[in-house]
């Protein structure tokens, strides 16, 4: 009984020094969080979708899947070249990381929408 007392007590502190610290994170990080996690749970509740009603149409699920799915890894990669702590990009501005994203978006779907037929 004092084992889980212990671990209850253990994952409390880790939720409240997780939230302590993304408090500090600047806005527009946590904008791009939202956007990421706006796209994983729309390729989750795709998934859902396909497992109750069936992929008859399977390349417009894999289409779909995908593109949320790559939505969300090129959201990533813009919140790591936006992000100011990251040292590894500070020479790319966050106009230009932005342009980026936009532009490997755009090429995204247009392979997105070329595989729909």
């Amino acid at each position: 009984m004092g084992k889980s007392a212990t671990t209850t007590k253990d994952a409390q502190a880790l939720i409240h020094s997780l939230r302590t610290a993304y408090a500090a994170t600047p806005t527009n990080l946590k904008i791009i969080d939202l956007y990421i996690v706006f796209a994983v749970v729309t390729a989750i509740i795709q998934v859902g979708y396909m497992a109750i009603v069936g992929s008859f149409p399977f390349n417009s699920f894999l289409s779909g899947v995908l593109s949320s799915v790559g939505t969300a890894v090129l959201a990533v990669c813009l919140r790591i070249q936006v992000n100011k702590e990251n040292k590894e990009f500070k020479d790319i501005g966050q106009e230009r990381a932005f342009a980026d994203f936009v532009l490997c978006n755009l090429v995204l779907h247009l392979v997105i929408m070329n595989f729909l037929g």
